[in-house]
């Protein structure tokens, strides 16, 4: 059997792994860098373990190809560090390591994955007295050392659940139980086991940058920088950050809501509307104190930021709401009416148009109108028409009031660029959205706050504009790139983080988003994107109570009948 393994030929053995067969072509890469760590065949990322030729076929008397291989042609690309799937396997491995080797020095320690800072993990530890970071360093170290090759195993899900049990992961046992098939796929050494919903590297041995730090309560994993992976990326301060994710996993504790199956039960027993309620009013008390700050202040702008489907639109009109109590007479405004016309854009080095570069911003013509409105002039305020990608004057001049607040939303709203020079600081108030969804599949899978935008943004895409999962998908690495670079680094500036999850929503989303992601085929490039979101949503009890959201809610702008809309 011919394949073409990074437009490479090379004929495979039967059981002949992909490994073996990139060391035979002489791919194996001297740095992280570029070193393979596993291989996208058609839509789907696999193992470098992956045997792509059987010993025989369905009828036991010849060689044949694997499905994935035959439908591919033969072509297999190899994934890197660069590649988003390949840094998933590389963080996916370095889990099932520190996990292992917790286990291994404190066998009655809990571990928890808390949240990501940067390109680092927390990991929370509890009853493992004498619990050492230094020690769990040197352990791992031992591990990746030993070149654990990492193997895969089918198990009948009942065994599963009772092994679990036995050794105290309730967490992962009553995770388990709503699994809706009857068996469970593990990573096993000796007589440990975990899974993380994902390929993982060929073997420990891969795992070779990395480093942990002690944390208060646990532990800091580091990994590779994604723009020179052959260091440990730095961890940036990010007190406000922190505060707030740590604030959601107390409300998460208080309305018995920390992982999938406390959302599940509370579900399944009706409670889920009580959820709704109670979030809806965690929300509504959030701008109000917001307001509150913004007025105390005196402030007479507010810039809001937050990455895509953060739910900025809504929060927008929220505060506005807020503000009215107030006496104020809030102005809502939108960076995106400050785009420079289309085809006075130069394009990037692929020939296409970086509409998230701050460049596409006329930031110039933005300060001047903020500096002129704030000294109580009048302006004109320009207009952006998308389907021309053209600059529009429509006469909208606007004059502050001695109560008005601007609300600027936009993806640049907290890059320092944008504030207008000689202007009193306490004049500009900034707030950062974002879904900091603290909610577990278990203690050690965590719900990545970005798969949650990601599924707002596809139904919201298809409800709003026809758009399909592939297309919403396909764009999406060049939208988290944006956000990596002109959203998260100024994070920290914000006045106020504002945490725009719901613990509810991927319930409810279930309901919007499943039909549509069953319906990608694995010959879509983008399977397995979407099959790692249905490994989520496999365990989540769809909830059918939409009826209970209210007109306002950020979950309404993205499933519809939000009435700020209308």
């Amino acid at each position: 059997m011919i394949l073409t393994i990074d437009g490479h030929c090379v004929k495979a053995q039967p059981e002949q792994s992909l490994l073996a067969l990139v060391k035979q072509l002489g791919l194996e890469g001297d740095s992280l860098a570029d070193r393979p760590l596993a291989a996208k065949i058609a839509g789907e990322v696999f193992t470098l373990n992956y045997i792509p030729v059987r010993t025989k076929d369905t009828k036991g008397d010849r060689p044949s190809m694997r499905q994935a291989m035959a439908a591919s042609k033969g072509t297999v690309r190899l994934l890197r560090y660069s590649d988003p799937a390949g840094k998933e396997c590389y963080i996916r491995t370095a889990q099932f390591v520190f996990f292992l080797a917790l286990r291994q020095l404190w066998p009655e320690a809990v571990g928890k994955v808390s949240c990501t800072l940067g390109s680092s993990i927390y990991i929370q530890v509890s009853g493992a007295p004498g619990f050492s970071a230094s020690e769990l360093k040197q352990r791992v170290k031992e591990i990746v050392q030993e070149g654990i090759p990492l193997i895969r195993r089918r198990v009948p899900l009942d065994d599963a659940v009772s092994r679990f049990s036995a050794e105290g992961q309730e967490d992962k046992a009553r995770l388990l139980r709503w699994r809706p098939l009857d068996y469970f796929d593990e990573y096993v050494y000796e007589d440990y086991a975990d899974y993380f919903y994902g390929e993982m590297l060929p073997s420990t041995a891969f795992l070779t940058v990395w480093d942990i730090l002690p944390a208060d309560g646990g532990f800091l994993f580091l990994y590779p920088d994604d723009q020179n992976p052959e260091v440990c990326a730095k961890i940036p301060a990010m007190p406000n950050f922190f505060s707030v994710f740590n604030e959601g996993e107390r409300w998460c504790a208080l309305m018995e809501c920390e992982t999938v199956a406390d959302l599940n039960e509370l579900t399944t027993s009706g409670r889920i509307r009580e959820l709704i309620r109670v979030n809806e009013a965690l929300h509504e008390k959030r701008f109000s104190q917001v307001a509150d700050m913004v007025c105390q202040r005196g402030a007479k702008v507010v810039m809001l930021a937050g990455p895509s489907s953060s739910g900025k639109t809504t929060s927008a009109n929220r505060l506005a709401t807020q503000l009215r109590v107030h006496g104020k007479k809030p102005i809502l405004m939108s960076l995106d009416d400050y785009y420079i016309d289309r085809d006075r854009i130069a394009p990037g080095p692929d020939g296409k148009l970086d509409l998230e570069h701050i460049n596409t911003i006329d930031v110039a013509l933005f300060r001047d109108n903020m500096t002129r409105l704030l000294a109580g002039e009048s302006v004109e305020l320009p207009c952006f028409n998308f389907i021309t990608g053209r600059r529009e004057w429509k006469g909208n001049i606007l004059t502050l009031a001695v109560d008005s607040v601007i609300i600027v939303e936009g993806l640049h709203g907290l890059n320092p660029v944008m504030l207008p020079e000689n202007v009193e600081k306490y004049l500009i108030f900034k707030l950062y959205v974002s879904p900091l969804l603290p909610l577990n599949l278990d203690n050690h899978n965590r719900i990545p706050t970005s798969y949650l935008r990601l599924l707002r943004r596809i139904v919201r895409d298809y409800e709003t504009r026809g758009a399909s999962v592939q297309h919403t998908i396909s764009m999406w690495d060049s939208v988290r790139r944006g956000e990596q670079r002109w959203i998260f680094p100024y994070q920290e500036n914000a006045d106020v983080i504002f945490n725009s999850s719901t613990l509810y929503e991927l319930a409810v989303l279930k309901k919007h988003i499943f039909p549509l992601l069953t319906a990608v085929q694995p010959e879509d490039d983008c399977f397995d994107e979407v099959r790692n979101i249905v490994k989520i949503l496999n365990y989540i009890q769809e909830a059918d109570v939409d009826d209970e959201i209210p007109p306002t809610s950020l979950v309404r702008e993205f499933i519809g009948g939000n009435t700020f809309y209308r």
